[in-house]
């Protein structure tokens, strides 16, 4: 049983991010969605509503080989760990090889046994990534042809409290 894993912080998940869900559940036995509870970047999202919304979206593909879980510690001991053969990462643009490729060798030397598998969204959603559906959503643009279902309300919930937040702050400073 071929068993593999697509790690990323997920903050949202995006079609983009489905896409290669769709192509690695038509390769791999089983793929395991592995959302990293350790990330440098700032997260709008915390880890339990990263992972609701990626197994939201796991409901919505109605697929039996696909499942997501949460980790910390090096992505590679994780995928070790699960007896996966592979890891799976999108890639969008050129510009994504150089940090993907760089990091496909460190978890070679840290795991031989381990194979990175680029994969590539399809054209309509090579230009998509998390941090620009919440930079679209935060100025109050339609993210709905970017992300799941679940996703837009969530998203839009989130704004609304910033949005809120943000006004009180600004109100209380005067």
């Amino acid at each position: 049983m071929k068993k593999v894993l697509y790690p990323g912080t997920f903050d949202p998940i995006t079609l983009g991010h489905v896409d290669v869900i769709l192509k690695a559940v038509r390769l791999f036995d089983e793929v395991i969605i592995g959302v990293s509870g350790q990330t440098p970047k700032e997260t709008l999202f915390q880890l339990e509503e990263r992972i609701s919304l990626v197994q939201l979206t796991i409901k919505e593909l109605s697929f039996q080989n696909l499942k997501a879980l949460s980790y910390t510690g090096l992505t590679v001991d994780f995928a070790k760990q699960l007896g996966c053969c592979a890891i799976i990462r999108g890639l969008r643009a050129v510009s994504d090889f150089e940090s993907e490729f760089q990091l496909a060798l460190m978890n070679r030397r840290l795991e031989p046994k381990i194979e990175t598998i680029f994969l590539m969204p399809e054209d309509n959603h090579i230009y998509l990534s998390s941090s620009l559906v919440k930079e679209i959503s935060r100025l109050g643009g339609d993210i709905s042809p970017f992300v799941p279902v679940a996703v837009v309300e969530a998203l839009k919930e989130k704004m609304s409290k910033r949005n809120s937040l943000s006004i009180i702050s600004q109100l209380s400073a005067q």
